[in-house]
């Protein structure tokens, strides 16, 4: 309430209650559901005076989360679209009772309802409903959009990027550029998708991402919060260890912040385990981390828990990421596979970062694990060196040719380093 801004984006590491707070302000500002005062009474938000109050069920809002269209191609990605902003109108499905709404426009929205809407009408579906939910309430409209980033790392990593970026530069285009049906608009992601390639209709755009203090405490649990969790839990015996797996990630200024998904997962389970990496594609980090020639040897830097300077640029430019390591460290940092523990040079972009926690360090030796599986014939690296030590030594031989030919770089045995790299890989 208190920013000004038109449209806010937070960047956030999947996972980090992103879609709890979006949820939390649908409820607060929307009139269209039934009245929510019972699910703030006795909340600290409703101590902060009129300014604040008056707002709680006064917008009507428009939802949308994009988190699940992750498809393999484009015409699955368009149907998948469709599903997910029939859901959307299903919420105002009472503008078909309405005398507000002309009948040809009814016509539309029972369309879009059943998937039958075009390309073109898919892509003003958010300005549409706006235009009829202010029509409608006469008053502005509050839109919550969340994961807007997902379809667009799923069809750089599927191959068709050119035709998703295509279609969501124009979609997100007619939501934002002139529509002066909205109030404000929040949008999560993981990653700041560069503003030109899908925002470059938008005005007062302001992004937040984890390097800014703007809302720094208000995703993930905080030290002070983890204090209460722990007394509250019974679990003190296990702080330390508790700290040691989840805690270390850094927003802004703000230090000692815990991933709450992991957090949620060891309070019901007792058990400290990996759980964020179980719950999203990390397809993008490995295709980054197989195709890129810069980032390896700082990998293993970071796996000996060793700080590192990299360049970092969080607005992420997806095309030929591999290839640009700014942007590399941009998309690990703000997907949460790194932290920011000091600055080198503000001017350059220039950070030191190191890995969180014991969790990410886990995920970091799997996907590396995977990067080895993917290249080597036997899919295991322990089978080549089960056939040396069984002396079956055909096999041995066939597979280590392999190994060698995809896993070597001539930068590791270039001249007169090959001994010791042959030397150290025996």
């Amino acid at each position: 309430i208190d920013n000004r801004s038109k449209v806010i984006l937070v960047t956030r590491p999947r996972r980090f209650g992103k879609t709890l707070n979006m949820s939390m302000l649908r409820y607060y500002f929307d009139c269209s559901q039934k009245d929510n005062k019972e699910l703030f009474e006795g909340l600290k938000i409703m101590e902060q005076g009129e300014e604040y109050t008056s707002k709680l069920g006064y917008y009507p809002c428009i939802y949308l989360t994009l988190k699940d269209i992750s498809e393999v191609n484009y015409p699955n990605m368009i149907l998948n679209l469709k599903t997910a902003v029939s859901d959307m109108y299903l919420e105002h499905i009472y503008l078909l009772d309405s005398d507000k709404i002309y009948p040809f426009e009814k016509e539309q929205i029972k369309d879009i309802l059943s998937y039958k809407e075009d390309e073109i009408v898919l892509r003003n579906s958010i300005k549409t409903l706006s235009k009829y939910l202010n029509r409608y309430y006469n008053k502005p409209v509050m839109l919550f959009l969340d994961e807007y980033d997902v379809p667009l790392q799923s069809a750089y990593v599927n191959g068709y990027y050119e035709q998703g970026v295509t279609f969501f530069k124009t979609f997100y285009g007619t939501t934002f550029k002139d529509n002066q049906y909205l109030q404000k608009t929040v949008l999560t992601g993981v990653s700041r998708v560069a503003k030109e390639s899908i925002f470059s209709g938008a005005n007062n755009f302001d992004v937040y991402t984890v390097l800014d203090d703007e809302f720094s405490d208000d995703f993930g649990i905080t030290e002070k919060e983890m204090d209460k969790i722990i007394e509250d839990f019974e679990v003190q015996d296990e702080k330390e260890e508790i700290k040691k797996w989840y805690d270390g990630y850094i927003i802004g200024h703000t230090e000692g912040i815990y991933n709450p998904w992991s957090i949620l997962n060891y309070l019901k389970n007792k058990e400290l385990k990996p759980y964020w990496v179980n719950t999203s594609s990390n397809d993008l980090i490995k295709l980054i981390l197989k195709n890129s020639a810069t980032v390896k040897e700082k990998i293993e830097q970071l796996l000996r828990d060793e700080e590192i300077e990299v360049p970092i640029n969080l607005e992420t430019v997806i095309v030929g990421i591999e290839q640009n390591e700014e942007n590399i460290w941009g998309l690990l940092l703000g997907t949460g596979y790194l932290k920011v523990t000091g600055v080198v040079d503000l001017a350059m972009g220039v950070y030191k970062v190191k890995i969180p926690n014991y969790e990410i360090k886990f995920l970091f030796q799997n996907i590396i694990r995977d990067w080895f599986n993917d290249k080597v014939i036997g899919n295991n690296l322990n089978t080549i060196l089960k056939d040396l030590v069984t002396l079956k030594l055909d096999e041995f031989e066939q597979k280590f040719k392999v190994l060698v030919r995809q896993m070597f770089s001539f930068m590791d045995v270039g001249e007169n380093t090959a001994e010791n790299f042959y030397h150290a890989f025996v």
